[in-house]
């Protein structure tokens, strides 16, 4: 049995998930850009414990309470190294929304392409999908038959990831997305940074961005 809350949090509505495994209760955390009081709340609920909190990638609305979860639970804080110019400019990230500037607690460990984050008898497989930003990533989770991506801000219900702001790129993006997303199993369900939940096989024939 798989364990999965996902809801929005912040004023950009980001997803965050809690995923755990039912067997064991060992949990990762995704995306905590907010709303620290329902993690806790959820973990108390399940009894869980976090093993880590990873990052899809470093925007201030993917991170912002990082630092909270982190005191509150443990767990190793997981970044793909080349986002981490981001997660250090978190202060100048929050000056340009206007939102309270933070500190962040250092990265315990930089992830990459075909790394494993293992969560009891469940594991979280890293897809480097850089575009959105350099250092962005997407987790596959397959259990008892089905897969699931958390796809950050690459992949959306019919759209993609902008790549105006720093480090993103139009062209890697896209390639992210066709050599690496849909080439995953068509059934996948999707569950995007912001938005609507989807599927690899609805956007490869779908998404008027990148076609497969």
């Amino acid at each position: 049995m798989l364990l999965r809350e996902t809801f929005p949090v912040g004023s950009f509505a980001c997803n965050c998930t809690v995923l755990a495994c039912g067997d064991t209760k060992e949990a990762i955390i995704i995306d905590p850009g907010g709303s620290a009081d329902k993690i806790a709340e959820i973990c108390a609920h399940y009894h869980l414990e976090v093993k880590a909190i990873i990052h899809t990638h470093a925007h201030l609305d993917h991170i912002y309470n990082t630092r909270d979860v982190k005191e509150t639970h443990g767990g190793d804080i997981c970044l793909h190294k080349e986002d981490l110019f981001l997660y250090d400019g978190i202060k100048q990230q929050a000056a340009m929304f206007g939102w309270e500037p933070r500190e962040v607690l250092p990265v315990d460990r930089y992830v990459d392409h075909d790394d494993e984050i293992v969560f009891g008898k469940d594991k979280a497989l890293v897809i480097h999908t850089p575009g959105h930003t350099p250092g962005s990533i997407c987790f596959q989770v397959e259990h008892e038959g089905k897969s699931m991506l958390f796809a950050g801000d690459t992949l959306f219900r019919r759209s993609i990831g902008r790549t105006d702001l720093p480090g993103g790129d139009s062209k890697q993006i896209a390639e992210s997305i066709r050599d690496r997303l849909y080439s995953l199993r068509p059934d996948t369900l999707v569950i995007p940074g912001h938005g609507e939940n989807t599927s690899i096989e609805e956007e490869a024939a779908k998404n008027p961005f990148v076609s497969a």
